[in-house]
């Protein structure tokens, strides 16, 4: 791989979607309204664009030099973890497209005031902070609430707004969908690296939740998603093309199955670690006054080393294919609601 292959691998173009999705989304509504405003509307996708950019560098240079990201992660390979780039080059490849984002903001500033100045300020910090600074989002299990915000409704009506200089509620409904699904992917991630992060001591909400609770996260992300645009065609004024982000979600049926399978199999795998741990307990009562207590310890406890190894649960290389289609879903539901306004506004 090349320098500019190890750039793009930092930059997870696969990730981009989160991005994009929302500005499409918010130009749809402004175009419906009829407000699109093309300078704007291009400003916002490549500001978008450019503080996921920066986010996926930052988390690409933080969990190397925290130890979250190790040899024995099973998700797509890291420029920095892997040694195809130095830690400060990548540092400094952040910063820089942080000093971008900002002069994009800045046209955006002159054009819709201060508003957008207070939402890119608090942008770029938490892209910083997402996995890095004294108290990092991630690590706190705080990191699905930002993708949610800044994702979602900060990003659909920021889109809309620095077109119409105006709020839409149409464009916050539209976000929350958008922001769901967004976290979704996520989501995705951290169940797949939910173990590597334990270890690391990154108590992300899937560490914490486990992974049936994680999975069940999984579900009402897509859930929240499919019920923005029906909530807006049936209790608003949206018109009935916006169903056709519905289509993402069908994308992402696959991919939710695979996610309920593998929560379910490593569910049942720690009933029956613990099944197995109970016996054992009890077993080590039994002998203990037995005078081959000594040699059937020692037996116990070569067996619960082999089940040890042999159980550690199924396999997480299962979910890497769930990131990827899930962002496809994500892209096709952006494109989906977009397409929808501009139809249904003709």
């Amino acid at each position: 791989m090349g320098r500019a292959g190890a750039w793009a691998l930092a930059a997870r173009p696969r990730t981009l979607t989160a991005a994009a999705a929302p500005v499409a989304a918010g130009c749809g509504v402004a175009a419906a309204d009829g407000v699109f405003a093309r300078g704007p509307a291009l400003a916002a996708l490549v500001g978008a664009l450019l503080i996921q950019i920066a986010t996926n560098l930052a988390n690409d240079y933080y969990d190397f030099v925290k130890g979250s990201d190790t040899e024995d992660r099973v998700g797509p390979v890291r420029a920095t973890q892997a040694g195809l780039l130095a830690p400060e080059s990548v540092r400094r490849g952040a910063i820089a497209t942080l000093g971008l984002a900002t002069v994009v903001g800045a046209y955006l500033a002159a054009v819709a005031g201060w508003p957008v100045v207070v939402v890119g300020i608090a942008a770029l910090v938490c892209a910083v902070a997402y996995t890095g600074g004294p108290w990092p989002l991630a690590y706190h299990g705080l990191g699905d609430l930002f993708v949610f915000v800044f994702f979602g409704p900060v990003a659909v009506a920021g889109a809309y707004y620095v077109q119409a200089r105006a709020v839409s509620a149409d464009a916050l409904l539209a976000g929350v969908g958008i922001g769901a699904f967004s976290t979704a992917i996520l989501v995705a991630n951290n169940m797949r690296d939910r173990e590597t992060d334990a270890a690391a001591g990154k108590h992300t909400l899937a560490v914490r939740l486990g992974d049936r609770g994680t999975a069940a996260q999984y579900l009402a992300c897509l859930g929240a998603a499919t019920a923005a645009p029906v909530a807006g065609w049936a209790w608003g004024d949206w018109p009935a093309w916006t169903l056709l982000a519905a289509a993402g979600i069908v994308a992402c049926g696959p991919a939710a199955a695979v996610v309920v399978r593998f929560a379910e199999a490593a569910g049942s795998e720690g009933d029956r670690r613990g099944s197995r741990t109970g016996d054992s307990e009890k077993a080590g009562s039994e002998v203990a006054d037995s005078e081959k207590a000594g040699s059937e310890v020692a037996d116990s406890e070569k067996a619960d080393a082999a089940d040890a190894k042999a159980t550690r649960g199924p396999d997480r290389r299962a979910l890497a294919p769930v990131l990827g289609r899930t962002a496809r879903g994500v892209a096709i539901y952006g494109l989906g609601l977009a397409a929808g306004f501009l139809v249904g506004a003709r």
